[in-house]
């Protein structure tokens, strides 16, 4: 007898547990910028707090350059620092992260004088204090803005006590450290060549310069006539008859005024041969043909071998450019002579090039730059002829003069245009030139075996970063800190007024620095130029008197004592910097001057101890590209701003939204998704930013669809989790297989993320966030426990079980994507159920759990890859009747499994009961192959079979078949056996809906 009916089939949907959860589908404009603040200002202060000082986390802010609006390639280095922040507070630890910015140097300066042009205050007109005055107002606005910026990326700084290079405590730290290196003889003045900046009026360091591949120079074959030869050639009657020439090459003819040797390489061989048009010339053996060509005739050999140290320091020529009268100059030895570019000889002018300077002091030859600051010849250029060059920029006219001079006389040999690398003001972006002048100097080979030294104990990611440090170390000697400009740190040096002699010891520094806490550092620039106050009082009697000096120190220098921001003591020793991370240009920039400092400091406070680096890992990122793979640049217009990545507009709008009952007109504003700040910390942390890193639509689709999927995931999994309470918890052991092969997923993919993370490798992390979510957790446990959630009893065990499941996904989930979108989990936290939330920790607050141990069977892996084998025969068996227009639903089919015989214990064996809600069917039947296929298969409306291979290698068969029975009005599953309750429900269902009628039932 039917059981009788209670309630109408329209009414069933009442009976099920449907996931039910006040988290919204998108996230408002709103919302965001509530969430905003919680998970970034109050969590950390919460954690500087609450966190114990014994476990600090330094990660040491890179300034950036006060100047101008942020870019896309900020918007990656503030996150990155973020990401890994968050990471170790999730490790318990105590976080400090002090933003800095760097606020002085040329570029700020120029942007003040441009400024103060605009409302017609001329250059020539503007004091350096007015400079100083404009240059720091346009900072601190500059700073002001980036800082609501970085804010808004969802960054968690200590954003009220920032720091920048032009605040007093800074400057005098700065001072501090410099004093130590003057005390130890690590700070000097020298003339020499630098690296000169005409377009801007300063000194550069090779921080400072950036090399274009396509520079055009005027290259040019020029001949010295020899005075002396060595005797065993002077007696050769062609030569005495017609002299010798020696022949050099160069792609800068400006310097040959300055010239002052000529260099040859003692292990090289040379030859005189003689040319009908210049006479005899002497070059390298092994450029004789290139000599030729240039020429454009045949050259005829006179002599045929001479040793160049047979040349060196025997042979004397005539310069060219300095009048008859000029005394001979020598033919030298040197080691960057090569067999294999230009003549062979090398023209030095040792004002003008590094290598040039060093072999010619080593002989005592002078220096010689008659250069000015502007770049322009001096009347010193050609004393003879002191109007001809005089006041001509020598990288255009000048150069154009020096060439005609030349070959009017007769001295020209061949001119051609060459295409090579050459450096440029990173700035101004014009050419540099080298010029000797005036500078401070810090000594870096004193130090550069410590520093090298310190860096083994360093972590590098990428590994390469250290042969890079490495070598940009290796290679430098000293370090040029002085510049020529206003905005600035002053070098605290005084000068003799008649003798030019400066003054610079540590009982001078100690007084201006004194005077500056007294009077400020501007009073640098505005006192009188006669105020005794800057000037030692024993000093003072001296009746010429001191002047100050106008140089400031190189920004590098400025930032590079940055490391002097951190003052965390901890058992008796400072806390260095765990993590400095900024692109990979800062090799040469800020993570060497940084080194530098840090290992002079060590040096000049007489520490015996090693020598340490001021960071523990030094971590780089490229540049941004667009999709196309250039470079961004506002000249292409390919920049992108990160404000458009976080309110949606970079985007294609979306489809209209349903719900509205009106489409959207042609002429109506699009709607965008606004992502928020989480978008832009998805993009960062899904990009190899150990390479230079693509941004472009494409790219943020991927990010925004991976966004959204985690979005949709935290919905399903708070609507699941609805009238969950902790205390519901299902023992391990008590879970069914799948939950169980679920958490092995969790436990694989948490850990992998953690590694990853550890690694500092995000990109590696997020991959295996979206695999597991896309396939192991959505397209796999969800499917499968879809059922016992919705249809079962709400206290039922076995949708508890899955509930627990889901309750530790959840969990875990917020742990994993808290460092990465933590505005999405500060959201998930406000829409937790409150039972949950009564025994659970802030996920961004507490330390992230590692997986329980017992998810660790491995023997899991081995069930699901079964599983998934057979399921995907299965899947694909349906797909074959849905073309047939025979299957909707996965439910309207039954599936029979035939395995080998000697396949008596699998997954498939221990857990027939589970198998439907596995494959998402209505049953599963198990068979070997000497039983008969069952009668209902043949009889069935339509069946599809497949032969089925297993990991192991050993074959099966699936059949997949139209099921004889009745579907469950309330779970749709066709039940077996018959019948099925009168009211259309299974027997199962018919349990459940007793239940909830019984509790429902008013008391009696």
């Amino acid at each position: 007898m039917h059981k009788q009916a209670r309630l109408l089939p329209k009414s069933w949907t009442s009976t099920l547990k449907l996931p039910k959860s006040t988290f919204p589908p998108r996230g408002s404009p709103a919302d965001q910028t509530k969430y905003l603040k919680r998970c970034t200002d109050e969590l950390y202060a919460w954690q500087r707090r609450e966190r114990p000082a014994n476990k600090p986390f330094v990660l040491h802010d890179g300034p950036p350059y006060a100047n101008g609006e942020l870019h896309i390639g900020h918007a990656l280095n503030k996150i990155l620092k973020d990401i890994i922040n968050r990471v170790q507070l999730g490790r318990g630890k105590q976080v400090r992260y002090v933003p800095g910015w760097d606020c002085h140097g040329l570029p700020i300066e120029l942007k003040a004088l441009q400024g103060l042009r605009d409302i017609g205050v001329g250059d020539g007109s503007v004091s350096p204090a007015v400079i100083r005055k404009s240059a720091r107002q346009l900072a601190r606005q500059t700073v002001k803005e980036q800082m609501k910026g970085f804010r808004g990326f969802g960054v968690m700084a200590d954003w009220e006590n920032h720091w920048k290079t032009m605040d007093k405590k800074f400057e005098m730290r700065q001072l501090g450290i410099f004093r130590e290196m003057v005390d130890h003889g690590l700070i000097y003045r020298k003339f020499k060549p630098v690296y000169w900046s005409p377009s801007t009026g300063t000194a550069l360091a090779e921080a400072e310069l950036e090399y274009k591949d396509d520079h055009i120079s005027t290259a040019a074959l020029v001949k010295f006539p020899l005075v002396n030869i060595p005797s065993h050639l002077s007696q050769d009657p062609l030569l005495q008859s017609n002299g010798v020439s020696a022949v050099i090459w160069t792609t800068t003819p400006w310097t040959l005024p300055a010239n002052a040797a000529i260099a040859v390489s003692e292990e090289l061989e040379y030859a005189i041969v003689q040319s009908e048009t210049h006479g005899n010339l002497l070059v390298a053996q092994s450029r004789f043909e290139y000599l030729e060509s240039m020429l454009k005739e045949e050259l005829s050999v006179i002599v045929p071998s001479i040793l160049g140290s047979e040349l060196a320091e025997k042979t004397t020529y005539r310069p060219i450019l300095k009048g008859i009268d000029a005394d001979p100059q020598p033919i030298i030895a040197a080691h960057f002579v090569t067999a294999d570019s230009g003549s062979g000889l090398v023209h030095c002018a040792p004002g003008h090039g590094m290598d040039d300077y060093e072999a010619c002091l080593a002989r005592g030859i002078p220096v010689f730059a008659p250069v000015d600051d502007e770049g322009r010849f001096t009347e010193k250029a050609m004393p003879h002829d002191s109007t001809r060059l005089a006041g001509k920029p020598v990288l255009g006219e000048g150069n154009d003069l020096v060439l005609d001079y030349i070959k009017s006389h007769g001295y020209l040999l061949a001119q051609h245009k060459y295409e090579h690398k050459y450096p440029y003001d990173w700035r101004s972006k014009q050419p540099i030139i080298i010029r000797a002048t005036e500078q401070w100097f810090a000594d870096v080979a004193d130090i550069r075996s410590s520093a090298l030294k310190a860096l083994e104990d360093v972590r590098f990611v990428p590994d390469t970063g250290k042969h890079r440090l490495d070598n940009f170390i290796k290679n430098r000697s000293e370090w040029c800190i002085s510049r020529q400009r206003a905005w600035g740190v002053p070098i605290p040096a005084i000068y003799h007024r008649t003798t030019g002699e400066a003054v610079l010891t540590k009982e001078s520094v100690s007084h201006i620095m004194q005077t500056i806490e007294e009077r400020g550092v501007d009073a640098w620039w505005t006192d009188s130029a006669d105020e005794a106050a800057w000037v030692l009082p024993s000093l003072r009697n001296d009746p010429v008197g001191y002047r100050r000096g106008a140089d400031t120190m190189d920004v590098w220098f400025d930032s590079g004592t940055s490391w002097a921001e951190i003052d965390i003591p901890i058992e008796g020793r400072s806390h260095l910097a765990d993590v400095y991370l900024e692109g990979s240009d800062q090799h040469r920039g800020w993570f060497q001057s940084g080194l530098l400092t840090y290992i002079a400091h060590q040096f000049s406070s007489g520490q015996t101890e090693p020598s340490r680096a001021p960071f523990r890992n030094l971590i780089t990122h490229g540049f941004t590209l667009d999709e196309h793979g250039r470079k961004m640049s506002k000249s292409i217009g390919n920049t992108i701003s990160p404000q458009t990545i976080m309110d949606g507009t970079l985007l294609p709008p979306l489809k209209p939204r349903k719900g509205k009952g009106k489409k959207q007109s042609e002429n109506q504003e699009p709607t965008y998704d606004a992502l928020g700040p989480d978008a832009l910390r998805m993009w960062a942390a899904s990009s190899d930013y150990t390479r230079d890193v693509v941004i472009g639509k494409q790219v943020l689709q991927t990010v925004n669809t991976s966004l959204h999927k985690f979005r949709v995931t935290f919905k399903l999994l708070l609507g699941a989790l609805g009238d969950f309470r902790p205390d519901c918890v299902v023992p391990y052991e008590q879970l069914q297989q799948v939950d169980r092969i679920a958490l092995k997923h969790l436990s694989d993919m948490v850990l992998t993320t953690r590694t990853a993370c550890d690694n500092f490798e995000f990109y590696k992390a997020v991959a295996t966030m979206n695999r597991w979510a896309n396939l192991e957790f959505s397209a796999f446990y969800m499917e499968a426990i879809k059922d016992r959630l919705y249809t079962l009893g709400e206290n039922s065990a076995s949708r508890r079980a899955a509930q627990t499941t889901l309750f530790y996904i959840f969990q875990h989930l917020q742990e994993v994507l808290g460092p990465i979108t933590p505005l999405l989990v500060e959201e998930t936290w406000d829409h937790t159920p409150e039972a949950i939330r009564s025994l659970s920790e802030h996920p961004l607050r507490r330390i992230a759990a590692s997986p329980a141990s017992e998810w660790q069977d491995a023997a899991l892996d081995t069930s699901y890859q079964d599983i998934v084998a057979v399921h995907s025969v299965i899947k694909n068996l349906q797909e074959q009747a849905r073309g047939k227009k025979v299957l909707g639903s996965s439910l309207q089919s039954f599936v029979h499994l035939v395995l080998p015989s000697d396949m008596s214990n699998t997954v498939f064996h221990q857990y027939l009961s589970e198998l439907p809600d596995l494959f998402v069917v209505s049953a599963v039947t198990l068979a070997d192959p000497r039983e008969a296929v069952p009668v209902e298969i043949a009889e069935a409306e339509w069946q599809y079979e497949e032969e089925c291979a297993l990991p192991d290698g050993r074959k099966g068969r699936v059949y997949v078949y139209a099921p004889q029975a009745s579907k469950c009005a309330r779970c749709w599953r066709y039940a077996v056996p018959e019948p099925v309750a009168m009211d259309g429900i299974c027997d199962r269902c018919d349990s459940v809906v007793r239940e909830l009628e019984a509790a429902a039932a008013p008391a009696v």
